[in-house]
């Protein structure tokens, strides 16, 4: 795969001038150590875009197995997005994807980004990249139960009080980006509640710390602002919280020192705004 410009951009801003850093990097095989990893998730997070091209980013959950290979390169769920979900036929026909695994227990996560389609009720990945991430900002959990709540959803343009008191909780989120060209990313953020921050009722922001130097989100974003944030109520007791909206990159040296060991600031404003009931697990926060 080609260089990603944005990536190259990001790493040699940040300091980085190796070659063989981000996607291109990443194989196209899983090894038979991930394929007995899929088996045993019973969490995925998939990104994509809707007919009218926002990005968003959305929850799947099944018992163990539901996700399993098939292959080197194929990555198949036993379900697809659920017809409140703003994703829902997205993949009606092959469309780029971007898919995360995680095993919050162990803070383990393996990324998958390619081609999805819906074949059936089955959501089928045809993987361009694969690879396995550092289990960094990653807040252990275990699965304790599950709930199965009616389908609903409300939609809007704003953020609630309640809904900025709920990202503003947060520990984690999931985001999804992209560029022309190089696909559709689905990436977690993690940092201690409170490290993002509902400004208003259409901006939240959160600072940037270093990861594994790849870059991936911050190239997408660099060259393509179009975003979609996911967070979810890992209590299972509120609905999953969806927004698609637009992320920059603030560089700005005085505002980063405002967070200790940050190197950068991320503002994300919000076009649309999905609550959405359904299937859920409830997790609980392990030491």
């Amino acid at each position: 795969m080609a260089k990603h410009p944005g990536e190259v951009y990001v790493q040699r801003r940040s300091g980085f001038d190796r070659d063989g850093l981000g996607s291109a990097g990443m194989g196209v095989r899983l090894p038979e150590v991930a394929r007995r990893f899929l088996t045993h998730q019973r969490l995925l997070v998939i990104g994509g875009a809707d007919a009218a091209g926002a990005l968003w980013a959305s929850p799947l959950y099944g018992p163990p197995g539901f996700v399993h290979a098939d292959g080197e390169r194929e990555v198949i769920a036993e379900t697809v997005p659920a017809a409140v979900d703003p994703l829902h036929g997205a993949f009606a026909a092959p469309s780029p994807i971007g898919a995360l695994v995680l095993e919050p227990a162990t803070r383990r996560r393996m990324r998958v980004n390619g081609t999805g389609h819906d074949q059936g009720g089955r959501l089928v990945v045809i993987a361009d990249q694969i690879f396995a991430n550092c289990p960094k900002h990653i807040t252990p959990r275990e699965v304790r139960g599950e709930v199965h709540a009616g389908p609903a959803a409300a939609v809007g343009d704003r953020l609630s009080a309640e809904q900025r008191r709920f990202i503003a909780g947060a520990d984690t989120f999931f985001i999804a980006s992209s560029a022309d060209g190089h696909g559709v990313d689905l990436s977690h953020r993690g940092g201690d509640p409170g490290f993002v921050l509902a400004r208003d009722a259409t901006t939240l922001s959160w600072p940037e710390y270093r990861g594994n130097a790849m870059y991936m989100t911050l190239g997408n974003l660099h060259l393509q602002p179009r975003s979609g944030l996911l967070f979810v109520d890992w209590t299972g007791a509120r609905p999953a919280l969806r927004l698609t909206g637009r992320a920059s990159i603030d560089w700005d040296p005085g505002r980063v020192a405002e967070h200790p060991g940050a190197e950068r600031m991320i503002d994300f404003v919000v076009d649309r705004v999905v609550e959405t009931l359904g299937p859920a697990l409830v997790w609980d926060r392990v030491s």
